[in-house]
């Protein structure tokens, strides 16, 4: 296997000051760019040591590691034995380490000094958390993020003296699959007659600063672990194949709030897949999308306390509505149903106007979680007699 040159890894590759910022657009391979070079360096400058570093640790497993392997892997540079999965620290043989963590970790926010520091998708951590981490970085830093809107890199970083700055497409990737690029161009022309689409566009096509106006729920924030005294409600299932995942989420009341846990996420999944992979207490009720009254047969029969969601007129809308009366606390390892809560926006007509709709895009952990919401707090609501 070996592994191939893109426009945007020589891009990237040009940048030479201390401060290097690389803003993209989706699947312009900004993470799978950056860390060839810092492979790269870590090879030929014995006892360096670089630090990778992101919001939290799943989200690091799913994306900066998982690349990173996949990588070493390609270029038969990989030695499982080499990595410590307890530090996340993988060391060569020459004494340099590339070692990963997060910024909800004090100690090595705060701790020892590096070479090299690199934040992924830094628009997910506060600007004082990059300055504990950039003070304590000797040579030059990365970072990388979609640009949905202004943040401190737009107004600390952009216009320092020793910053370095590029912007990335899909057009930079020439190892994207056809499929993607046409999925993405599809957006091109939605643009002409939604702004949702066109900021869309603005954004993940072209590389370029959109906005966050229109996001349906601001009612949420994230949080480390469930409480041990957390109450177990259920779970919400939404069931998808081949383009859409299916995604199971598990909800939980604590001090009159709710947290929402997610379980599955991943397509490709048979019905069997499903109950495999479902860790469940059967006792407790599983609200599915009614569409499919088959694979919620076959989940019920496996022993499964799996009921369809009741919908009604507006029934998406009601959904929200439930969902916006909630204080919501998500874990920091539901890395999806983040992603969704961040984006999921209100549609707009062709001259920009809101309408009383979401659009029907970055939604299935929340459709999931919808079902639940409409099903158990409606029927909260009729025994308690609440409006």
């Amino acid at each position: 296997m070996s592994f191939q040159r893109t426009t945007a890894q020589s891009k990237i590759a040009k940048l030479r000051k201390r401060i290097r910022i690389v803003q993209g657009g989706t699947s312009s391979s900004k993470t799978f760019s950056i860390l060839p070079l810092l492979i790269s360096y870590a090879i030929e400058n014995p006892m360096s040591e670089i630090s990778i570093v992101s919001e939290s640790i799943p989200h690091l497993k799913r994306g900066a590691i998982k690349d990173f392997q996949k990588i070493m892997i390609l270029c038969d540079l990989y030695r499982d034995e080499q990595l410590n999965k307890s530090d996340l620290k993988y060391k060569f043989k020459n004494g340099s380490f590339i070692e990963f963590f997060s910024v909800d970790q004090p100690d090595k926010l705060r701790g020892a000094r590096r070479d090299i520091l690199f934040v992924n998708e830094c628009n997910n951590i506060d600007f004082e958390s990059y300055q504990q981490l950039a003070v304590r970085t000797k040579k030059f830093i990365y970072l990388d993020y979609n640009p949905t809107s202004e943040f401190w890199v737009h107004s600390e970083l952009m216009n320092d003296i020793d910053s370095d700055f590029v912007i990335l497409t899909y057009k930079d990737n020439e190892a994207l699959d056809p499929a993607i690029v046409r999925e993405i161009e599809k957006a091109k022309e939605k643009a002409k007659t939604s702004s949702y689409w066109a900021n869309w566009w603005q954004v993940y096509g072209l590389g370029k600063i959109g906005s966050l106006e229109g996001v349906v729920f601001s009612n949420w924030k994230i949080i480390d672990n469930i409480p041990s005294d957390a109450n177990f409600l259920g779970s919400g299932l939404d069931f998808g194949f081949s383009n859409d995942p299916t995604a199971h989420v598990f909800v939980y009341e604590y001090n009159n709030q709710i947290i929402v846990d997610e379980k599955i996420y991943t397509t490709g999944l048979l019905n069997s897949d499903i109950i495999r992979r479902m860790d469940q207490d059967k006792r407790f009720p599983i609200y599915a999308d009614s569409a499919e009254p088959k694979s919620i047969e076959e989940i019920r029969r496996a022993g499964f306390n799996i009921k369809p969601v009741v919908k009604g007129k507006d029934s998406i809308s009601f959904g929200i509505a439930i969902l916006q009366e909630k204080e919501i606390l998500v874990t920091k390892s539901s890395t999806n149903l983040i992603k969704e809560f961040r984006a999921y926006s209100w549609d707009t007509d062709k001259t920009g106007k809101k309408l009383n709709k979401p659009i029907d895009e970055m939604n299935h952990a929340i459709d999931a979680l919808r079902y639940f919401a409409m099903s158990h707090f409606k029927i909260i609501n009729k025994k308690f007699r609440v409006t």
